[in-house]
Parts: C-alpha cells; structure tokens; sequence
C-alpha cells in the first residue's frame, strides 16, 4: 500500500452563488483521509458556507451547514480527520458569488 498526500484546491472566481462545487473525488481502488480543509473569504463582506461527503451508494451527509466566515477570514472546516471511500466526493457551496477558495489536504491510500 502506498500513502500519498496531495493537496486540492478550488477557485471560487466565476462561480455562481449557492453553485455546489466539487473539491475532490477519490479515485478508484483508493481509501483518502482528509487532513484539513481550508475555505477563504474572498469578499469584503462576511459568506456562509456548506461542506457535504457525496456519496454514490450511501445518502450524502453534510461537514457543516451555514457556515460563517467573516470578511478577510478563513475556516477550518474539520475538527479531525475524515474517511473518504472509493467514489466519495467532497463538495462546498458558497451563498455568494465568487466569494470563496477552498484548500483540501488529502492522504491517499492505494
């Protein structure tokens, strides 16, 4: 087994609000354990956010809903490490346009 560890990011310019937005998907034949979890307040004004596990088989779950990140501010949106599944993806929605970048810092098992 192999352990890699990747970082995945997410730019929030040119994106719709309330649009869900896909961070990472794990890949086939791979186990990933997300480290951290990052998301950036673009804006001059505060933004709430959603994270949500997608699962195919599974129903979805949410990480957090609602979200608030002051203006210049960031969030770290995990309190521990998360378990992702072949398939499983992570996504974040923003309430507002463009407003943020999201950072995911990922181990990969294979």
């Amino acid at each position: 087994m192999a352990n890699t560890f990747k970082l995945k990011t997410k730019l929030g310019s040119n994106v719709a609000a309330n649009a869900e937005q896909t961070v990472y998907t794990v890949p086939g034949s791979t186990t990933s354990i997300i480290i951290g979890l990052t998301v950036a307040n673009l804006l001059s004004n505060s933004v709430t956010v959603d994270v949500k596990i997608n699962r195919a088989s599974l129903n979805d779950v949410s990480i957090g809903v609602n979200l608030p990140i002051p203006s210049g501010g960031s969030l770290d949106a995990l309190a521990g490490k998360v378990v992702l599944e072949t398939t499983d993806v992570i996504t974040v929605t923003c309430d507002t346009l463009n407003g943020i970048d999201t950072a995911l810092s990922v181990m990969e098992i294979t």
